[in-house]
């Protein structure tokens, strides 16, 4: 037999060409757009042909949206009576696609499609729709029915009915029409080519999956009726009922799973399949129906409302549209498929059997995240960069790394010499520093150290603010130091506040720059004996979060990182630090190097949140239980004004010190 097939080089198309060479003796004709001769050794290779092999395979010249789809009248004379069947399977099968394309693919080309069937004198036309043209049909729409569709003022669902009407109407030849449901990968490999259907819902399920631990549970919608076909399932179908012995002529075949599944089932299965949170608890979406329109659309008029829908949709890779089909009202009856399938093996297999194979795939291949560049190279490399405190832990080890993705790293401290030994070590590794001795703590060097920045290097791309100073001091042992908070919010406070300001009329006249501010872990646990740290911390991420709002519009952005117990310099003084879990400096400079890439709001560990959350819901508990700890560490002989004296911490303390990797004590 001999073929002619549209589509051909799309998802369905070209496997539904391996099926039909599958057969003994078929021949192919494949309509190919002008200058896509690119694709044909990909598809051979697909279909399994390679040298004389290939003649079963032959390419078309023509265009979907040209009348007789744009074949040449010597290649129409050559196929005239020599095509036993065509199968119709171009068309935009995009929910987002514009109207207009929709109507000149869709209708036009089912037109042409039918035009040429006629001048090539085929044997019988298989047209591949879609269960779209039932529209919103309310309740069961059978195979035999058509005219009977509502709700079609969706583009998609209007030209799929329309193109159907065209074939019961317009077409000569013998015809079948398909309609498939929302087609999904294979049920064996999981192999997709785009982000569609259930998939749009992915990304969602992996955020939750990001956030939440496996066993807690979520909260779903129910929605209305949403029915999952795999790929393969499809082709077994449209090639087994176009070779029966029944007679097809004229019939509608509906190639859906006989069981279906709501929305909020299809939700859990797929979080099941991420291993991401079960959804226990679901909320049914018509709820959302007894909403007024009016108000609706008075919410909606709201400009804040308006930019926190755009920006969650656009986050979640959702199309605007995505919450119409949350309520499918239609189910489909398939009577006619059951019949013709019978006997024939095949079947619609059970979406929970193949639902981790089509994630598996997703996250390998089709997750969007993995077509952004997210190295670091990518985020920094020919940026400048400015580390405050970069001469030695945090600092240092975050420059050797922004330093080494590519960009002008620049550093800067009070001490000469220690600048001078991390610019020769940078030498060593085969990249440099530029160093700029600045005491932040001082306001007119502060002037005068971000003058000089702007002036040399026109302002920054990325503020790290990591200089900073921490105090371990209980307040009773600090009625007579109030220094010790003037000198603490004068550096990790007004300091920071000074060069981030200074810097940031540069950034906001380019609409970019990321701000870095190096918090404490402290600040959402409130760790005694580090009042004067923590007030300093806690009034910069406070300053943070409102400037973060007045330059969301701006394209400056500011990321927080609540930075749990590092092992450096700054804490050697408190002897207790010696055995207790802390990060290493370098795992600390991943975490600000994340803050660039992702750019988060705040960066902050399981333990420093839930501290946070245990002080919001139950403070009492909280402070019952920072108090305990308290009493059970001592201060440091430093804060004592003691020398050389080692404290001695209890077995209570030291089992504590592990269990709570990361927090001041």
């Amino acid at each position: 037999m001999q073929y002619f097939v549209t589509g051909a080089t799309g998802f369905i198309g070209k496997r539904l060409v391996k099926a039909l060479l599958a057969r003994k003796g078929a021949k192919v004709h494949f309509l190919m757009r002008k200058g896509s001769e690119g694709k044909l050794e990909t598809l051979y290779e697909f279909w399994g042909l390679s040298g004389a092999a290939k003649a079963r395979a032959l390419p078309v010249t023509g265009d979907l949206t040209a009348k007789k789809l744009g074949v040449a009248a010597e290649a129409l004379k050559a196929l005239k009576g020599q095509v036993d069947a065509v199968y119709h399977l171009a068309a935009v099968y995009d929910l987002s696609a514009d109207a207009d394309s929709q109507v000149q693919v869709n209708i036009e080309g089912t037109r042409n499609m039918v035009d040429f069937a006629k001048a090539v004198d085929a044997g019988h036309v298989h047209h591949v729709s879609s269960i779209a043209a039932a529209g919103l049909y309310e309740g069961v729409f059978r195979e035999d029915m058509f005219e009977e569709a509502e709700g079609l003022d969706h583009p998609y669902f209007m030209t799929k009915h329309e193109s159907e009407k065209i074939v019961r109407k317009e077409c000569k030849q013998p015809w079948t029409v398909y309609r498939p449901a929302l087609v999904v990968g294979d049920s064996q490999t999981g192999e997709m080519d785009k982000i569609d259907g259930p998939y749009y819902f992915f990304k969602l399920i992996q955020r939750l999956r990001q956030i939440l631990p496996p066993w807690m549970p979520s909260v779903g919608i129910e929605g209305g009726r949403i029915n999952i076909v795999p790929v393969d399932f499809v082709v077994a179908c449209i090639d087994h009922i176009s070779h029966a012995k029944a007679d097809i002529k004229g019939k509608f075949y509906h190639l859906d799973d006989p069981k279906g599944y709501r929305v909020g089932d299809v939700l859990d299965i797929f979080s099941k399949a991420a291993h991401a949170p079960k959804m226990n608890l679901f909320v049914n979406a018509a709820l959302l129906g007894f909403v007024p329109k009016s108000v609706k659309k008075g919410m909606m008029a709201l400009a804040p409302v308006r930019r926190i829908r755009n920006a969650v949709m656009k986050d979640l890779g959702l199309p605007d549209d995505m919450f119409t089909f949350i309520n499918f009202p239609t189910r489909y009856d398939r009577r006619e498929l059951d019949a013709v399938l019978k006997g024939s093996g095949i079947e619609c297999p059970n979406l929970n059997d193949y639902a981790w194979v089509l994630w598996d795939y997703w996250e390998r291949h089709l997750d969007p995240d993995l077509f952004i560049d997210r190295s670091l190279r990518g985020t920094v490399g020919g940026k400048v960069v400015l580390v405050t405190g970069g001469s030695s832990g945090i600092g240092l080890a975050a420059a050797h790394k922004f330093a080494e993705a590519g960009a002008t790293t620049l550093i800067c401290g009070r001490d000469q010499d220690k600048l001078d030994e991390a610019c020769m070590e940078a030498k060593a590794k085969g990249y440099a520093f530029i160093a700029y001795p600045a005491d932040i703590a001082d306001m007119a060097d502060c002037d005068r150290f971000v003058q000089l920045v702007i002036a040399n290097h026109g302002g920054v791309d990325f503020l790290i603010n990591n200089a900073g100073r921490s105090i371990r001091r209980a307040i009773e042992s600090s009625y007579d130091r109030f220094h010790d908070f003037e000198r603490t919010m004068q550096l990790n406070y007004f300091g920071c506040l000074r060069v981030t300001m200074g810097l940031l009329p540069g950034m906001a006249a380019k609409h970019k720059g990321h701000v870095v501010n190096i918090s404490s872990i402290g600040v959402l646990t409130n760790a005694p004996r580090f009042s004067a740290y923590v007030a300093s911390k806690a009034a910069l991420d406070a300053w943070t979060r409102c400037a973060s709002s007045e330059f969301a519009d701006q394209g400056v952005t500011f990321t927080t990182i609540n930075m749990p117990l590092v092992r450096t310099p700054m804490i050697a003084p408190t002897q207790i630090y010696k055995n207790v879990p802390t990060l290493a400096p370098e795992e600390a400079a991943d975490m600000i190097a994340q803050a660039c890439i992702f750019k988060p709001v705040r960066i902050a560990t399981r333990l420093g949140v839930t501290g946070q959350v245990l002080h919001a819901f139950v403070p009492r508990v909280a402070q019952i239980v920072m108090n305990t700890s308290f009493r059970m560490f001592p201060d440091s002989s430093a804060a004592k004004g003691e020398k050389g004296v080692k404290p001695q911490l209890s077995p209570e303390a030291v089992a504590m010190q592990q269990m709570m990797r990361g927090i001041h004590f």
